[in-house]
């Protein structure tokens, strides 16, 4: 199984690029993991509590979690990928059954901050996209998709997607294969991938 590790800041396109890769591939042959699935527990918070958590700190993922799948899956077994819910800030009940499949794609804004993860990568992508461009996304999704107003969403960029994105995750180009800029649809860039992908998959 070749695993292969896409990052970059909030809003930078990651899912555009996992999407361009999937596209490229034998229908099946792709699996995906996203990161957002294996945010911690918080069932003992409350939901005002949950809301206060620094989601874009690489405390608030469950790496061992996140090992131990794609431990399991590499040795050929099927896991049962956790059910984030944005509006509720926590896990849900449910699972869905992940099967190992010949190129596994595991995507996420922190997955290249944790060197047992990284170290599981055959290919690291860092996707790289503009900071404004960034914020608009972000705001966007947060308060069309997720059900945050614009003010907690301008305030919680400010005191930790920011401050986290600059600490955290901006650093982590430098462990990156390829880094894609995603302001606009990058076909060299997602040829170059693909190549590399058939020629490990031989």
């Amino acid at each position: 199984m070749l695993i292969i590790g896409i990052a970059g800041g909030t809003g930078c396109g990651k899912t555009t690029v996992v999407n361009q890769i999937i596209n490229e591939l034998p229908r099946g042959e792709v699996g995906v993991i996203s990161q957002d699935s294996y945010y911690n527990d918080l069932s003992h918070l409350s939901l005002e509590d949950r809301r206060r958590t620094n989601f874009d700190h690489p405390q608030s993922i469950d790496f061992e979690l996140l090992e131990e799948h794609l431990q399991e899956l590499t040795a050929g077994r099927s896991v049962e990928q956790p059910v984030y819910s944005f509006l509720e800030c926590n896990r849900t009940e449910k699972t869905i059954p992940t099967h190992p499949s010949k190129v596994m794609i595991v995507e996420g804004i922190l997955i290249l901050t944790n060197a047992r993860i990284r170290n599981m990568f055959d290919i690291k992508i860092y996707v790289h996209a503009d900071s404004d461009e960034r914020l608009i996304r972000r705001l966007k999704r947060d308060v069309n998709e997720r059900g945050w107003n614009l003010n907690e969403t301008l305030e919680k960029y400010q005191c930790n997607i920011k401050p986290m994105h600059e600490q955290f995750i901006e650093p982590t180009k430098e462990y990156a294969d390829i880094i894609i800029p995603n302001n606009k649809y990058n076909t060299v860039a997602v040829d170059i991938v693909r190549t590399i992908i058939n020629e490990k998959l031989g």
